[in-house]
């Protein structure tokens, strides 16, 4: 059984790991791996490389990304997949695509796979993110796929109100809480060795991207969050740079000249992979910014998150996510609280809403009972 499985950017990649292994170690299933988006952009990190050095082999590269922070650039750029995916998938003819999450990248490849006929297994779909059209894209790949693995029993329930039939949406918690079981961890030392950054203190892991619905400007957003940063001058600061959505590129020259500015507290970094990130959450005083990994991720480590501003809106979180406006003030108030452990209740541990960490297992276990059918009934609540 072929199974295809697409990744556009670091952290969708991050999390797809131990799916990627399981499959590829498994004698019943072939891998066939179609990389695209941020992983070819020299701008972004050039991450395909790290995929292959995980020993990983990349059977397509699909070039979309355009030089462009604008709207027009992501649609463009969507526009560009659908003619490569197409191409792609034609060459391989997987007998299913798997796709993780909302980006516009993955919306792309299943347009496609659904024209083809190749039925879709989608993760983490459900969700609510309402400040980014992130949010509209994840429920159009339901729609567009035919199975179904959630993180959580109300994000089941919530595919299964989009019309999707009960039997093939099964709740097998955050994908990326693999990693918690099956991973190794690097200490702080290793850390600082490998990004050539001595850290002397306790440090900040942070990562803004652009808010592609609401009000948020991201210049002003991004600006607020670092003169928060400025109160803590007793914490050093590992910032990730954004992701591709439009006004993302806007965001760069701005962490770049902050880290010219304080080059022995700051160290910006475009990508740090999965296991250096993870290693970075498990040692850091407070996870900061906008990011998904915060909510998800994040609180099985027992780390506080700061998420900011309404990326995030409406996703369910542990009580160690502190929310807050994208203004200095709320954001510095968000951090204070969360070094002070304000979120603890005492003599009970964090509980993360999103699973145990084998969905991996359970992924593989849909695939190699899938039994497609084109045509799709659409499922009514009684």
């Amino acid at each position: 059984m072929k199974i295809a499985v697409f990744t556009g950017t670091r952290a969708e990649y991050g999390l797809l790991f131990w799916l990627l292994k399981d499959i590829k170690n498994d004698p019943e299933l072939t891998l066939q791996l179609l990389v695209s988006g941020m992983h070819l952009s020299s701008e972004f990190g050039e991450t395909y490389k790290q995929i292959e050095q995980d020993g990983f082999t990349i059977d397509e590269k699909i070039e979309i990304l355009l030089s462009s922070d604008t709207a027009v650039g992501t649609a463009k750029s969507m526009g560009l997949g659908v003619l490569g995916f197409a191409d792609a998938l034609n060459r391989l003819k997987p007998d299913a695509l798997v796709i993780l999450g909302d980006r516009f990248e993955a919306l792309a490849a299943a347009q496609t796979a659904m024209i083809l006929r190749i039925p879709i297994l989608h993760l983490h779909g459900g969700e609510i993110t309402e400040g980014a059209y992130d949010d509209a894209i994840r429920h159009a790949i339901t729609k567009l796929s035919y199975l179904h693995g959630t993180s959580t029993k109300e994000y089941q329930q919530r595919v299964i109100q989009l019309g999707e039939q009960p039997e093939r949406v099964r709740n097998i918690g955050a994908i990326g809480l693999d990693h918690l079981k099956r991973g190794e961890f690097m200490t702080v030392d290793e850390i600082a060795n490998s990004l050539s950054f001595r850290l002397s203190q306790p440090y900040f892991l942070v990562t803004y991207h652009p808010v592609t619905l609401g009000d948020e400007q991201p210049e002003q957003s991004f600006n607020a969050l670092l003169e928060a940063l400025n109160e803590f001058p007793e914490h050093q600061v590992i910032l990730t740079y954004p992701n591709a959505d439009d006004g993302g590129r806007r965001i760069i020259p701005l962490l770049e000249k902050y880290a010219e500015q304080q080059p022995r507290r700051v160290c910006v970094i475009p990508s740090l992979g999965q296991k250096r990130y993870l290693s970075a959450v498990k040692h850091a005083s407070v996870v900061i910014g906008n990011s998904s990994s915060g909510v998800i991720e994040v609180p099985s480590f027992n780390i506080p998150t700061v998420n900011i501003g309404v990326r995030q809106k409406g996703r369910l979180a542990a009580k160690s996510v502190l929310h807050c406006d994208a203004t200095k003030a709320a954001i510095n108030a968000a951090i204070v609280s969360a070094l002070q452990g304000d979120y603890k209740v005492a003599g009970k541990e964090i509980t993360n809403p999103y699973g145990a960490g084998n969905a991996s297992e359970q992924a593989i276990a849909m695939l190699k009972t899938l039994k497609f059918e084109p045509s799709k009934s659409f499922y009514d609540l009684k």
